[in-house]
């Protein structure tokens, strides 16, 4: 299955980076998984709302021309899920859908509604904020572990 990580904005801190790094390799035995960072449509410092959703519009163009396979929209009004329930998802759902999901991380204001009504699903990884950089190495991990989950490995314990 394919598996791809979707996210909106550059990634700008090395540490992070190198995180990202370690969970693509530790997902090769898995899955076929791709790492796609789309930049984020430029803003004024104090932007209207209209100029907001406008960017949001075209950023969700963007996304809608790389994603591949079923779309999971991750915003803060989804569904939070334990790491069993993804697993689950990941490995028992999503490949009867088809041979490919994307999970997609918005911009700094998140998805244009418009994506996140055509997703598959709505998901939430925490009521909390994190930037989008961690947001993506925390799912990159779940994703990880909800192989090992499936697997039936000691690393889920």
């Amino acid at each position: 299955m394919l598996v791809q990580l979707l996210t909106v904005g550059k990634q700008k801190e090395p540490h992070l980076t190198a995180a990202q790094e370690v969970y693509q390799k530790r997902l090769t035995p898995f899955c076929k998984f791709e790492f796609t960072q789309l930049p984020a449509v430029r803003l004024s410092d104090k932007p209207s709302e209209k100029e907001i959703a406008r960017a949001l519009s075209q950023e969700a163009d963007a996304v809608r021309k790389a994603a591949k396979g079923t779309l999971i929209a991750l915003c803060i009004e989804g569904k939070q899920l334990s790491s069993e329930g993804f697993s689950e998802l990941l490995t028992g759902e999503l490949p009867m859908k088809g041979s490919a999901v994307t999970f997609v991380i918005g911009s700094s204001f998140g998805l244009d509604p418009s994506l996140k009504q055509e997703a598959f699903r709505r998901m939430s990884m925490s009521e909390m904020t994190f930037p989008h950089a961690l947001a993506a190495v925390m799912l990159m991990e779940q994703i990880y572990r909800a192989y090992q989950i499936d697997k039936g490995t000691g690393y889920h314990k």
